[in-house]
């Protein structure tokens, strides 16, 4: 497996790696010991997962039927959701202290970088108050959810790029009884997940790095 690095000009910026095709337990492991011998280097993952469904730390199960994929319980916020091939999971690991932001800053900057990334699509989302995620027309188009553990910010964001939406219909999407939505189901054609993870990170780093700025100035 082929890691690629980027990193932005403007120190001290996480540093960028596309895993491409990653299987989620073993993911969330490599995730788990990177966060409990956390040196202070920041860096943001990018990949897509085999068909998984996950659950946050609530450990609340919303299934409607056989989910014909694994099942896991994880540390992060949020309730049920799945994970699959064409859906882009972005994975940033930050030192929220460092960049002066606050846990509800972090969750506004993650849903703002996907509005703006969709933006260059065309494609006009929003937030909806009381569902964390991003949306478009009332259906969800991607979901959130973080943990913070002594100011380190880890798990992330999960974008519907080319997605089989069938899968959803097996859960209540993160405990909403709203449909899920993709780029392509839009009418984006010819989506490639890791030109749009470099395009998710130039914008993801230059909020960060706008935070920061706010902050110290």
């Amino acid at each position: 497996m082929q890691t690629f690095i980027r990193q932005t000009s403007n120190p001290p910026s996480p540093v960028y790696h596309w895993l491409a095709r990653q299987e989620y337990s073993h993911f969330l492991k490599k995730m788990q010991q990177f966060v409990a011998n956390f040196s202070g280097d920041e860096v943001v993952w990018f990949c897509e997962h085999e068909h998984v469904f996950t659950t946050g730390r609530r450990g609340i199960d919303n299934s409607k039927a056989d989910l014909g994929a694994p099942f896991v319980q994880t540390e992060r916020g949020g309730e049920t959701t799945y994970h699959g091939l064409g859906q882009l999971m972005m994975y940033p690991i930050i030192d929220l202290k460092k960049h002066g932001v606050s846990v509800r800053d972090y969750v506004h900057l993650l849903e703002e970088s996907v509005i703006q990334l969709l933006r260059t699509y065309d494609l006009k989302s929003n937030r909806d108050c009381g569902f964390p995620g991003v949306w478009l027309n009332h259906e969800k188009i991607a979901a959130l959810g973080i943990r913070v553990s002594q100011g380190i910010a880890w798990h992330g964001m999960a974008l519907n790029v080319s997605t089989d939406l069938s899968w959803f219909d097996k859960i209540n999407p993160c405990g909403t009884s709203r449909k899920a939505t993709s780029m392509q189901a839009q009418g984006i054609q010819n989506l490639n997940l890791e030109t749009i993870s470099q395009q998710w990170f130039d914008i993801f780093t230059g909020l960060l790095t706008q935070k920061k700025t706010s902050c110290s100035s």
